[in-house]
């Protein structure tokens, strides 16, 4: 018997290199005592630098981890059935916490919350919710790997880029704007909306006020929608400082405007709490007919009355939360800071960040030649041989050769240092034998970049003295 064409169709995305670094990872995870050679997972975006912060509070609120109340059990409450609005305590804490967030320069009404099983399920639920099938959403390159599922699989949207480059720091430009919209109605395709990452991901920058402007004014234009997905807020460590969409609008004399209905912001815990497991994700928008159909859609996709009632009751503590959201920052920052001196002593450098769990790290002088087929042979050693799984810039639909994205906030300092001894054994080993061919007249019909790629293929990994075993353990 057949099966349906949304089982047997490819447009789920699996196949991008962005996931198949994932599988390898899975195959041979680095453990520091079990398999000490083991693949380095840098391609994950999970912040766990201040999970200590949030044990310590749980040590000291026990009733709300027991799910308790004043020392009685409220289980029997927390598991009979519940409307899927959503707990009243917990949309009021996740409204205080977003607020907080971004300095209570704008606040948020929890009438205007609709809860999700983290930000997938709620960029997907506002899709179904602005467009039909066959419509289009415009997103500026290089963008999250995952949205070509979580925005088109299912809802039958298609994605037209946005092409920024590294000329002008990958920034959004009115001419790059404009051209996308053009190419989406060459395809006849019909613009629903315009969807960002503010800070971006995979940049690890926050959009500026030029920027978001830019955007205001091109929807109002084309009379359009633009979705601010706002995960990452809490991690802006530097400045300039973060500033949300609704701000702009607030501060635009917008508020209660045909534009001030067609801006809607998602959110989640995932990142800014770093809680991926707990699934919490939010839509924020200030249109009574989005909120009222996401709200029907989040029925297939809740957030469990046991999650809310504990985060309510952590976030309600505004003492800690204010305690969490500086010093969270300031690990940031600090492994951030790591992971840049890091792969300066590699000879590489990246595009300069003040936000996110990554950098967007330029390779671009270890490709062979200025191609596509070029980054994923870089690629595949750096995996396979250097033992680390970081995200290739194609992955993120980048238009340059050469990007990569690497996660720095999911591992230990430790892990983090020998990610960095691994990458800079592999790059002195290349500029190592590029120099000889070089002295040797090797080169004398050949460009250094010709020599590097004849070097990829045949380069044999020199690990530092705590990982000298270069037969990876599987």
């Amino acid at each position: 018997m057949n099966l349906s064409r949304k089982a047997t169709c490819e447009s789920h995305g699996q196949d991008s290199s962005y996931f198949l670094g994932w599988q390898e990872y899975e195959k041979n995870p680095y453990d520091e005592v079990r398999n000490p050679n083991g693949i380095i997972q840098m391609g994950l975006a999970e912040n766990q630098l201040s999970f200590d912060l949030l044990e310590s509070w749980l040590a000291e609120n026990p009733d709300a981890a027991s799910f308790s109340r004043n020392g009685e059990s409220i289980f029997r409450e927390l598991a009979l059935f519940q409307d899927y609005h959503g707990l009243p305590a917990f949309k009021n804490a996740l409204a205080q916490f977003m607020a907080e967030i971004r300095g209570n320069k704008v606040s948020f009404d929890p009438k205007n919350l609709v809860l999700t099983a983290g930000a997938t399920s709620a960029n997907e639920a506002l899709v179904f919710c602005l467009a039909e099938p066959g419509d289009a959403f415009l997103l500026p390159t290089p963008y999250y790997p995952g949205f070509d599922r979580d925005l088109k699989w299912r809802t039958g949207v298609e994605i037209v880029p946005i092409q920024c480059t590294s000329s002008n720091g990958f920034r959004i430009t009115k001419p790059a704007l404009e051209e996308a919209y053009h190419t989406a109605q060459k395809r006849n395709l019909k613009v629903k909306g315009v969807l960002v990452t503010n800070p971006s991901n995979p940049l690890g920058i926050t959009l500026s006020d030029e920027e978001l402007n830019l955007l205001i004014n091109f929807i109002e234009l084309k009379g359009i929608h633009l979705i601010s997905d706002e995960i990452y807020s809490g991690t802006v460590f530097n400045s300039p400082s973060f500033v949300s969409v609704m701000k702009v609008l607030m501060d635009r004399n917008y508020v209660d405007t045909e534009v001030w209905n067609r801006v809607h912001i998602v959110y989640s815990l995932s990142k800014d709490l770093g809680l991926p497991g707990f699934r919490v994700g939010a839509i924020y928008s200030n249109n009574p007919t989005v909120v009222a159909t996401a709200t029907k859609m989040s029925s297939f996709g809740l957030v469990s009355s046991q999650t809310q009632y504990l985060l309510s009751a952590m976030l309600s503590d505004k003492k800690f939360a204010r305690k969490y959201v500086v010093e969270n920052k300031k690990r940031l920052e600090n492994r951030h800071k790591m992971l840049v001196r890091g792969l300066e002593d590699a000879g590489i450098s990246c595009l300069e960040s003040n936000a996110g769990l990554f950098s967007w790290v330029d390779m671009r002088h270890l490709l062979g030649c200025n191609t596509f087929e070029a980054e994923m042979e870089l690629w595949k050693k750096i995996v396979y041989e250097v033992g680390l799984n970081i995200s290739p810039g194609s992955s993120c639909h980048c238009v340059e050769p050469g990007w990569f994205r690497i996660c720095y906030a999911n591992m230990s300092e430790e892990t983090l240092n020998l990610a960095m001894q691994r990458l800079k054994s592999f790059v002195d080993a290349i500029d190592h034998q590029s120099k000889n061919n070089v002295s040797n007249g090797f080169l004398d019909n050949f460009s250094v970049k010709d020599s590097r790629r004849i070097l990829l293929k045949k380069w044999v990994l020199h690990l530092s003295s705590s990982d000298r075993d270069c037969e990876r353990d599987r």
